[in-house]
């Protein structure tokens, strides 16, 4: 999750922690300022998306497919990313996406008995992901 977007949810907690502390006083606001701050830390932890791939498998979130599986990597530009999202998209395919992150990778894939067309995966290192993934 980008900083920006983190100090804005922040922000807006911050804002009823001092309506909290308007109302109820010191230890209220206090409190409600601790939870707050948990609050935003698992709300950061659980919108992260890891992409990892082993030798065996490509794990991207709780999604996994094993490299057999796998045919061609492309980079996409942004323009290309909001492309596929939308207009283009395939109702089948597999997306996982972050609205704040606009370059990505599209995977095609290649298992008769999945109906996946692709996954369409948003990276600001979508390069690296594909040298990654011709490696493997």
């Amino acid at each position: 999750m980008p900083l920006w977007l983190i100090a804005l949810i922040y922000f807006f907690l911050l804002s009823l922690v001092l309506s909290i502390w308007a109302a109820l006083g010191d230890t209220a606001a206090l409190a409600s300022f601790i939870a707050a701050t948990a609050l935003m830390l698992i709300i950061a932890i659980k919108t992260a998306m890891t992409i990892e791939i082993d030798m065996h498998e490509l794990r991207v979130g709780r999604a996994h497919i094993a490299l057999e599986f796998l045919g061609a990597a492309q980079s996409l530009t942004s323009s290309e990313v909001r492309r596929l999202r939308t207009r283009d998209a395939d109702p089948a395919a597999y997306l996982g996406i972050r609205f704040w992150s606009s370059t990505g990778v599209h995977i095609a894939i290649n298992d008769p008995r999945d109906r996946t067309p692709y996954w369409l995966i948003t990276s600001n290192n979508g390069d690296e992901l594909v040298r990654a993934l011709a490696s493997n």
